[in-house]
């Protein structure tokens, strides 16, 4: 498990290849800038822990399978917000605003998997581990290669993050057209 600067630059370097495949750089930068705060999600069981008490962190909500359902459940409502605020802006490709559902559930669903990915990288260092891949798979996995609390790896996670897709922001062209790096 990571802290919150680690799960938030682990969300942006998940989704910085949006810039590749989403050809309107306003559509990539709201894909990135709205999906990064997702990779919070499964950390929504910190606060169901003191209302439920059959919910524990690093539970079910620290799943693949439980990420897909909210990701399915609340992706296309981000959606369809973006797409109803963005109508009458350029922010929103006409692409974009014909598969916003589909928009949404991918930036949700990559945020919250990046989430799951980061604390396998620490999650028994002060934690209980995961089990990432449960229902299907019901053994804790983890790689516990970095400590929950080192500064290092946390805000470099969040400062990659950022440096990546600040470099892909004005690596792709202003057009909307392919990336390349000569423009």
């Amino acid at each position: 498990m990571v802290d919150v600067s680690g799960h938030l630059g682990m969300a942006l370097i998940w989704l910085a290849p949006a810039w590749l495949v989403i050809d309107h750089r306003k559509t990539a930068a709201t894909f990135v800038g709205v999906g990064f705060w997702f990779g919070m999600l499964p950390d929504v069981d910190l606060v169901l822990e003191g209302i439920l008490p059959t919910v524990k962190h690093h539970g079910v909500f620290h799943t693949v399978f439980t990420v897909t359902i909210l990701a399915a459940v609340i992706g296309p409502l981000v959606g369809w917000v973006l797409k109803t605020a963005l109508d009458d802006s350029d922010w929103f490709s006409e692409a974009a605003e014909a598969n916003a559902y589909s928009l949404g559930f991918v930036m949700v669903f990559v945020a919250g998997v990046a989430h799951v990915f980061a604390d396998m990288l620490s999650a028994p260092d002060i934690s209980e581990a995961i089990e990432p891949l449960w229902p299907l798979y019901r053994q804790s996995f983890g790689i516990d290669v970095v400590w929950y609390n080192n500064p290092w790896f946390n805000w470099g996670l969040l400062v990659v993050g950022i440096a990546l897709n600040v470099g892909l922001y004005y690596w792709q062209k202003p057009s909307g057209g392919s990336a390349s790096p000569t423009s």
